[in-house]
């Protein structure tokens, strides 16, 4: 049960709680040596997600990468969703299942984002691992393929992915799946929503704005599917979307 107490972190899970804590310590790295307006960002370049085919690519990402935000509004957003949504579903699940929903959504964001670029570099170059672009020392690998499609490539190679977007899209669907009924009210619109039309809308949303792919856009929309993707399957998977086993 929820406590009635007036302290806004009493009702705090203890994985919500240690998530929380985490992903603040982690930011301070970035805070004290990225320089984002400069390009210098030594810390989201070692911890932050790359395409595997690169060579900023490191095995231990796909877990750092979830405890890494680019800048204040950033991690805001993703810790304020997780203190709203996660204490539910982790009462909901039990600390086990919920810290295991979060971690494979969190790899599953990232395994789509990967499946994506792949389709993307495969589509320019005719391979998934080019070893030209993986070995290039300057531009020129690049703009063989053209001007508007080395810009694709570098972006792919050398743009990293950093986060919790993802595990949290993966919450959000559990959250739906677990309380569709349970109305919520939301910026801008004046009237409560349910779940279960709020929480697919904002997916389709982020269909609509992935395939888009508008200039100047660089959050990663395939990623933040790949991580309601997966949160969609785990709680099927659980049992806790059948109607007659879960309310």
């Amino acid at each position: 049960m929820f406590n009635n107490s007036r302290n806004p972190f009493a009702n705090l899970t203890p994985v919500v709680k240690n998530l929380l804590i985490i992903n603040i310590i982690c930011f301070i790295p970035f805070l004290m040596f990225d320089r984002p307006e400069s390009g210098y960002t030594p810390v989201s370049d070692f911890f932050g997600a790359f395409y595997f085919n690169s060579k900023k690519f490191h095995p231990w990402q796909p877990i750092t990468y979830m405890f890494m935000h680019g800048g204040w509004a950033h991690i805001f957003f993703n810790m304020f969703a997780l203190f709203s949504f996660g204490p539910i579903v982790e009462y909901a699940l039990g600390s086990k299942r919920f810290f295991n929903l979060y971690f494979l959504c969190g790899l599953g964001a990232l395994a789509l984002q990967f499946a994506v670029q792949a389709i993307e570099v495969h589509a320019v170059t005719g391979h998934i691992l080019n070893p030209d672009i993986r070995n290039a020392t300057d531009d020129a690998a690049y703009l063989a393929y053209g001007q508007a499609k080395a810009l694709k490539l570098y972006g792919a190679y050398n743009t990293g992915i950093v986060g919790a977007s993802g595990a949290i899209f993966g919450l959000l669907i559990a959250f739906g799946m677990l309380y569709p009924n349970l109305e919520m009210m939301i910026m801008f619109i004046p009237v409560p929503v349910k779940a279960k039309y709020l929480v697919p809308g904002y997916v389709v949303l982020e269909l609509f704005l992935g395939v888009q792919q508008y200039a100047g856009d660089s959050v990663a929309h395939f990623a933040h599917i790949g991580g309601a993707l997966v949160g969609f399957i785990v709680i099927k998977l659980w049992g806790y979307g059948r109607r007659n086993n879960f309310y």
